[in-house]
């Protein structure tokens, strides 16, 4: 299985994937991260504190408009996710066009028979920009997180044998 990772957790056990078949009967996972050396989940929280006319504070929260940004996010020939990318912004698609569902990884988090803890999300995937400077084309892109989380079980890769995620 995996190494046994204990105390403080690298960064790279936190695995996030975009599945780029946007949509289609079989999920194909993408392991973003490549060129990045930063990627934050902001969870971006709807609060709201107010103070009544005897002095009382009362809190509400709203829930969370959940995103994430990809730059740079560099294109190569054959990459699945550059693939897809360029097709959004070469039509311009919006809605479920660029619909698809992202997964994280708890790669720290063993669950058995060779899998991880994972959690799978409903988002769109949004390219910001396009073109770059002399390092290389670049399509940065923003992911939109919505609808529930859903708990399950991720395998990775193996051979010939694609990464899949199953719901608990």
């Amino acid at each position: 299985m995996s190494e046994n990772i204990t105390g403080k957790i690298a960064r790279k056990y936190m695995a996030h994937f975009l599945d780029t078949s946007f949509g289609g009967q079989t999920p194909s996972w993408y392991r973003v991260g490549k060129d990045l050396e930063e990627f934050n989940v902001e969870l971006n929280p709807d609060t709201e504190k107010k103070k009544n006319i005897l002095g009382n504070n009362s809190f509400v929260h709203n829930g969370y408009e959940i995103t994430a940004d990809a730059e740079p996010f560099y294109a190569e020939v054959g990459d699945a996710l550059f693939e897809r990318l360029q097709q959004i912004v070469d039509t311009q698609a919006t809605d479920d066009g660029c619909k698809t569902s992202a997964l994280e990884v708890h790669l720290w988090e063993d669950a058995g028979d060779d899998k991880f803890v994972a959690y799978r999300q409903e988002c769109y995937v949004v390219p910001t920009s396009y073109g770059g400077d002399t390092s290389g084309y670049q399509i940065p892109f923003t992911v939109n997180y919505v609808g529930d989380k859903v708990k399950g079980k991720f395998t990775p890769a193996s051979g010939e044998t694609p990464a899949s995620f199953v719901e608990d």
